[in-house]
């Protein structure tokens, strides 16, 4: 399979497990992914200066691959109130943040009208320093939510629309793939769900990212299985902004503790992650991120020339990574970020969450259509 026909071709379902599985095309595949990659995205680099709310580590579920949350008993329970969600998100702005994005666990307590609570309270907060977007609440925690107040899906998403919630993180996602959901995540709503719940978003006028966390049970035909499912979502909706890997950190997890996975993802299929779904998705969904935070800014910047697009954000904070073993800290400045995109010859570029660019004009952030 010459590097041409890599980026020309519609890749089948064969094919993308064949470049996951095949040494023999590792380096042809990131070769021409990165120049697919230029093709569709130039030289540029984006980034967001964001930051990180998680509201409560409270959660109902027991994940295995979470070593985030706790039970409502534990002294290391937290729940925060929307005055101080609120002021959380107006820190963040006062150090420039554009975007805020806020989730937390799954427990009865949180229900839709509480979620607007939160919106309201961070747009009300943040609006005399020029406001700040809101990425909040995964498509479980909007269906539990909903379905915690009594009201369907589609009421409770234009609920949310309505208060102010301007895009929503596309995760939960995990594997979509229903016979490792079982193991992985057996309290998520099933992988059909997940696409309901994604497509009413998007239906609503609601962009969500896209995300696949890998390296634990699943195996290659798992992971083209989920690819394949977003790519027939964005076809359908447009909705997605951008698609995340997000490699599984494994040290303080459940599923790691109990000896059913010895590690995570290698760095070859890290770097497949970012290739093979750019040669699959081609402009089709345009952005791929990369995840300093799960892998080191030296490692992403492989990943950079390995198909992906976009740097992320600074995040501020990310105690979910942390707590499942990240090392790489969980704040990169922007001029950090700027050094290590400008370190491989690329251009940064500032964004919205939705990948609007941004110009600053005398220290003020403003939006260029």
């Amino acid at each position: 399979m010459d590097i041409q026909k890599l980026k020309d071709k519609d890749l089948s379902r064969q094919d993308c497990i064949e470049l996951f599985e095949n040494d023999d095309l590792f380096f042809d595949t990131l070769k021409a992914a990165n120049e697919l990659r230029k093709d569709i995205s130039g030289d540029t680099v984006t980034y967001i200066i964001n930051a990180n709310i998680n509201f409560t580590n409270v959660c109902s579920l027991n994940c295995g691959f979470c070593a985030f949350r706790t039970s409502a008993t534990s002294p290391d329970a937290y729940f925060m109130t929307p005055e101080e969600v609120g002021q959380k998100a107006l820190k963040a702005r006062l150090a420039g943040a554009l975007e805020i994005c806020i989730q937390g666990g799954l427990q009865k307590d949180v229900d839709t009208h509480l979620q607007i609570e939160m919106i309201k309270n961070i747009h009300e907060t943040t609006a005399p320093y020029g406001g700040i977007s809101i990425h909040g609440f995964s498509p479980m925690e909007i269906y539990a939510a909903a379905e915690n107040a009594g009201l369907d899906l589609k009421t409770a998403v234009i609920m949310l629309k309505e208060a102010g919630l301007n895009t929503i993180p596309g995760t939960a996602a995990e594997i979509l793939v229903d016979d490792v959901r079982k193991t992985l995540c057996p309290g998520k709503i099933k992988a059909d769900e997940w696409e309901k719940v994604i497509t009413t978003i998007h239906k609503a006028g609601i962009k969500t990212t896209s995300t696949i966390m890998f390296g634990h049970i699943e195996n290659n035909e798992d992971r083209v299985d989920h690819l394949l499912r977003l790519k027939r979502i964005q076809e359908k909706t447009g909705g997605f902004t951008e698609f995340i890997p997000l490699t599984y950190l494994h040290e303080n997890t459940p599923l790691y503790a109990k000896g059913l996975v010895k590690s995570g993802a290698s760095g070859l299929d890290d770097l497949r992650m970012y290739a093979v779904p750019r040669l699959l998705f081609k402009d089709v969904l345009p952005n791929i991120q990369v995840s300093w935070v799960k892998l080191g800014a030296k490692f992403c910047q492989v990943g950079l020339s390995a198909g992906a697009n976009d740097f992320g954000g600074t995040l501020m904070e990310d105690t979910i990574s942390r707590a499942a073993g990240a090392k790489y800290g969980t704040n990169m400045p922007r001029q950090r970020i700027e050094d290590v995109i400008r370190q491989i010859g690329r251009t940064p570029q500032l964004r919205t969450t939705t990948y609007t660019h941004v110009e600053e004009t005398q220290n003020k952030s403003v939006v260029q259509a």
